[in-house]
């Protein structure tokens, strides 16, 4: 049984950082797509960054200079790091991976960007 568990979320004013943890446990075939996404209520969810099967970074453009995704095989966990956040950024953050057909999806862990 493949799990995803966030942590790192939080408040934070605007303009500070946070860094978002996922740690992937159970047996999950490698290589596989792994990744951040959020829902801010009212909308839909959405690719924040992930990274490619081939270990390729992908990146919103909201994203875009302002966030870093990595990743640790051996730990199997995949951090963001969050930079200069707006209240735009005000979400719950998901961790997300695919592999095999079959989609993984974490409980999520809130972020609040105050102004």
């Amino acid at each position: 049984q493949v799990q995803l568990v966030e942590s790192g979320g939080g408040l934070v004013q605007a303009g500070g950082s946070l860094r978002l943890s996922c740690a992937v446990s159970g047996r999950i075939a490698s290589p596989y797509v792994v990744g951040w996404y959020r829902q801010a209520p009212g909308n839909q969810r959405e690719m924040v960054a992930m990274f490619t099967s081939d270990s390729v970074t992908r990146y919103a453009d909201s994203a875009k200079s302002r966030f870093t995704i990595s990743r640790d095989n051996a730990r199997k966990t995949v951090d963001l790091q969050m930079n200069s956040l707006k209240p735009d950024d005000t979400a719950v953050y998901y961790c997300n991976a695919y592999s095999n057909n079959v989609l993984y999806w974490g409980q999520g862990t809130q972020v609040t960007v105050s102004s």
